[in-house]
């Protein structure tokens, strides 16, 4: 009795087996290569698949989502021999889960020496100066060429980006020293952009207020002259009004013997101002004396003129 038991404990477990054997479940994020006695059937996607015991099996299973597979760092050199630690990060995704197992032994590993060849090769080509610029223009590169090479992997590289670019320590310190030198320039720069718009600023001023100190003196001048010739104006009309008031006086009647006494007059008078501020005499001082004679002469003249009798001429009549 005990043996048949344990007959069809073994049987019911062989049969488990079997069944365990004959049917599986491939995950979602997964896909797997299934081979028959060795050779390649197919490519099970996931979802519950048979399969025929102890015949067929799952030989490999893919990952199908996107990878992110770190590139160690590794010594590089520019084309102008600056020596680089540089390290970065791939993105790839298995497209053909076939290529990927049988194109290549280990696709991961491949990926990582691939890039990191593809990676000196590039930065190979560009002076340090540009490695740190053209970040992005570098990882185009890397990616297009990866791409080129392991096309008969299966593989598609998305992207890749450098992670960490570091020069050596005596290029740091020299690169440091060439940042001092740089901002040290700016500031020269700057510091000498502002004493330039400074001086700019003040001569402006300066001319500005010449312009307009000049401006002021011109018409300050325009308005004195002006002045000048409104009071010369003045006087001009002044001096031909009394010329003209002269005139008409000396028409009248009597007028050209009062014009003479009155000139008579003013000379005398003048005359005798010099005698007086004077210290040295030229002219007799009884010359001076010659007011007192003309004025006799004008109020004989003047007695004349009340008692005589006139001329049509308006002088007086010497026979009367």
């Amino acid at each position: 009795m005990n043996e048949i038991i344990s007959l069809l404990t073994i049987l019911v477990l062989f049969a488990l087996f079997v069944a365990w054997k004959m049917f599986i479940i491939i995950p979602m994020r997964e896909a797997g290569i299934k081979e028959r006695l060795g050779k390649f059937v197919g490519v099970l996607n996931p979802g519950f698949h048979f399969l025929i015991p102890f015949i067929d099996r799952v030989a490999y299973r893919t990952e199908n989502r996107e990878q992110v597979i770190d590139i160690p760092p590794q010594r590089c050199i520019t084309r102008d021999n600056v020596e680089l630690d540089v390290d970065g990060v791939v993105f790839l995704k298995v497209i053909d889960p076939q290529k990927a197992v049988y194109g290549i032994g280990n696709y991961r590993n491949a990926a990582i020496n691939l890039a990191q060849t593809t990676m000196r090769s590039e930065i190979g080509k560009l002076d340090l100066d540009d490695t740190f610029r053209e970040r992005e223009t570098i990882n185009n590169k890397i990616v297009n060429e990866i791409d080129k090479a392991s096309a008969s992997w299966g593989i598609k590289f998305i992207r890749y980006e450098i992670r960490n670019i570091e020069p050596s320590a005596q290029m740091l310190d020299t690169m440091e020293k060439q940042m001092e030198a740089e901002r040290q320039k700016r500031a020269n720069i700057t510091m000498a952009q502002g004493n330039k718009e400074y001086r700019t600023n003040v001569s402006e001023g300066e001319r500005q207020e010449a312009i307009n100190l000049s401006l002021g003196e011109k018409q300050k001048r325009i308005n004195e002259a002006e002045g000048k010739a409104a009071e010369i104006s003045l006087i001009a009309e002044a001096t031909a009004y009394g010329i003209r008031r002269i005139a008409e006086a000396i028409r009248r009647p009597g007028g050209t013997m009062a014009m003479k006494v009155r000139l008579i007059e003013h000379f005398i008078d003048e005359f005798g101002k010099i005698l007086a501020t004077s210290t040295i005499t030229i002219v007799p001082e009884n010359l001076a004396n010659l007011r007192g004679f003309f004025e006799g002469i004008n109020s004989v003249s003047t007695t004349m003129g009340r008692g005589g009798k006139i001329d049509q001429t308006g002088e007086p009549n010497e026979g009367i």
